[in-house]
């Protein structure tokens, strides 16, 4: 084995790899710079988006809410502002998540940097993990910065119950929406196409999914078709861990979430293993 002439530290033989087994500082320095990347205009990335939950709820309950309007969630009386404002702050959640990630590699393909994120000896889990935690702390930014203006809002109460179920739930679906944003990345060839996945896809999902009515109070027909709807799974129980109660059962969304962010994971590893749209 040589080594280096002034240090003398060994050189490592030919074909033997020098990092083992996780490369944490390589995955750290990816993480950390996709935070920085939506952090250098958090004007644009957190408070905007946070502002405009805020209207969404002051819209609402000024148009729905005015005189006390009660909305019957498993057979308790909730305030229409305390039953909206969980569904919001997720839905906020779920919608940066997917654009901070659906961004990442897009614009590397785009601008021509995409060898940035191919060529450091980062393996594609790592790859993955950075982009989807980026994405994550993003969404949970703006989660935190929508629930502590409403905390601070009149006429809503926003204390959670069971914290537990809010940031799992949190976490679950931030993750779902991250790892779609990768999906739409790797798949995207212009910004148009991410544009239609988020007009046609994320959008319609999240606002019949629940957030601004009780599924309860659906035809039959329109009850099947929104617990086929992953969003409302996300957005029952995150609304659990504020209100208590939910439309769906707690074990089965966690699980059909769980699920598919399993499943999104392999598909997204798969893909950007075998450099589909990204090497060619």
């Amino acid at each position: 084995m040589s080594s280096h002439p002034e240090t003398g530290h060994p050189f490592p033989e030919p074909g033997v790899p020098v990092i083992r087994n996780v490369n944490w500082g390589g995955l750290r320095t990816l993480y950390i710079k996709e935070v920085r990347r939506f952090f250098k205009v958090q004007l644009q990335t957190v408070w905007a988006p946070a502002v405009t939950t805020l209207l969404f709820l002051v819209i609402f309950t000024v148009a729905l809410g005015g005189g006390g309007r009660m909305v019957e969630l498993q057979g308790q009386q909730i305030h229409f502002a305390d039953f909206i404002a969980p569904g919001l702050i997720v839905m906020g959640m779920l919608q940066n998540a997917f654009a901070n990630a659906s961004f990442s590699l897009l614009v590397g393909k785009i601008q021509g940097t995409i060898v940035d994120y191919l060529m450091p000896p980062l393996s594609t889990a790592e790859v993955l993990t950075a982009l989807t935690g980026g994405a994550v702390t993003r969404a949970f930014c703006v989660g935190a910065t929508v629930w502590l203006a409403m905390a601070l809002w009149p006429g809503v109460s926003v204390v959670p119950q069971h914290l537990w179920a809010v940031l799992w739930f949190g976490l679950l679906g931030s993750a779902f929406l991250a790892l779609l944003g990768v999906l739409t990345s790797i798949w995207a060839e212009k910004f148009d196409h991410a544009a239609a996945v988020t007009n046609f896809v994320v959008a319609p999902l999240s606002l019949l999914s629940g957030t601004f009515y009780s599924v309860e109070k659906l035809s039959p027909l329109f009850q099947t078709i929104s617990h086929l709807n992953p969003f409302f799974y996300i957005i029952s129980g995150f609304r659990y861990g504020f209100l208590g109660v939910a439309d769906s059962p707690i074990l089965l969304g966690s699980g059909v979430i769980l699920a598919l962010d399993a499943a999104l994971a392999l598909l997204c590893y798969a893909l950007l293993r075998s450099g589909w749209k990204l090497k060619n």
